[in-house]
């Protein structure tokens, strides 16, 4: 999970409205409205959540920070067995961000803080670190060495140092939970378009074009690379999907997600996109690749020139797909 976490400074807006670590806290910082959580896609129900801790924050003129750790603490327990992200932490900081919050606090889950005691928990990190006058939690919140620490905890423990707790709703569409897990259900089935209601978007992946082997254009089909430095992808196989450029330009085409076993069965999962009719150069730039459905598994062929013809089958489903849902 080592890549998964990996965020470099650059990430925008304000530099302070990212702080990596509790030892990056100012007194600047002391003073909010907070609340805690994975927010793994930022889908609708996160929405809804971050809608009410931002109405919070401003009801006491403080700023709404939302605190995230990495990794997340079921991937620190879990490791290889987690279940693959939805976003990248660069991606969920900046959507967050996007939604209005002002800070995103990024905690460092070790085993120093899994053995912090819940109440050890909130004074470090809660009134030492933030001094929190209001925290937005779900009633099931569970925190601190052994899940001990819960929602009223936290109620008894604000009523004595001086804060208030509400707890958050839970969202339902069509009388499922809107949450990550059922959100990689969803797309590991390959319905784009029940994902696209609870996300409230698309799914997309951001990232950067890199080089690779020019494998593709060898065998007639030229793919702009998109390294996912992570090791587990909620998605594997051929798509159709659309790629948005960042002049706001959009070009159709078809993506594979995987280890690419014809060819070097590879440990990391590769964005691979092919798009049609486009010759532009366009190494080095950022794109988002916005995923509309599912065409196959990826699958081993005994030849490069099988996977050539296979290539060539998936384009012309491709093709047919955007002639009856144009995008």
């Amino acid at each position: 999970m080592a890549n998964q976490g990996e965020v470099s400074t650059r990430v925008n807006p304000a530099a302070h409205a990212f702080i990596r670590g509790l030892h990056n806290l100012r007194p600047w910082h002391r003073g909010c409205v907070a609340t805690i959580g994975s927010f793994d896609g930022v889908h609708l129900g996160h929405q809804a959540i971050l809608r009410q801790l931002i109405d919070v924050a401003k009801h006491h003129n403080l700023p709404a920070v939302v605190i995230v750790f990495e990794p997340q603490p079921h991937e620190f327990f879990s490791r290889d067995k987690a279940p693959a992200r939805l976003m990248r932490l660069r991606d969920k900081i900046q959507a967050l961000l996007a939604a209005g919050v002002q800070r995103v606090l990024c905690v460092r889950f070790n085993d120093s803080l899994r053995s912090l005691s819940a109440e050890a928990f909130v004074q470090k990190v809660l009134l030492d670190g933030l001094a929190i006058k209001h925290l937005v939690v779900g009633d099931d919140f569970r925190f601190g060495c052994d899940r001990r620490g819960d929602f009223a905890l936290l109620q008894r423990i604000g009523s004595e140092r001086g804060f208030d707790v509400s707890d958050t709703c839970t969202l339902e569409i069509k009388g499922e939970r809107v949450s990550s897990t059922r959100i990689r259900q969803l797309l590991e089935a390959g319905d784009f378009a029940q994902a696209e209601i609870l996300l409230g978007k698309p799914y997309s992946i951001h990232g950067r074009i890199g080089y690779g082997q020019q494998l593709g254009r060898q065998l007639g089909v030229p793919t702009a690379n998109v390294h996912l430095h992570r090791y587990r992808s909620p998605l594997h196989g051929v798509f159709t999907v659309s790629v948005k450029f960042r002049d706001g330009s959009t070009q159709q085409g078809v993506a594979n997600i995987g280890v690419r076993p014809t060819v070097t069965g590879d440990k990391k999962p590769l964005l691979e996109v092919h798009l049609f009719d486009f010759t532009r150069t366009i190494y080095g730039e950022m794109i988002d690749v916005i995923f509309h459905s599912k065409l196959r598994d990826e699958k081993k062929f005994n030849s490069l020139e099988e996977l050539q013809l296979q290539l060539q089958t998936d384009i012309a489903q491709a093709r047919q797909f955007f002639s009856h849902f144009p995008v």
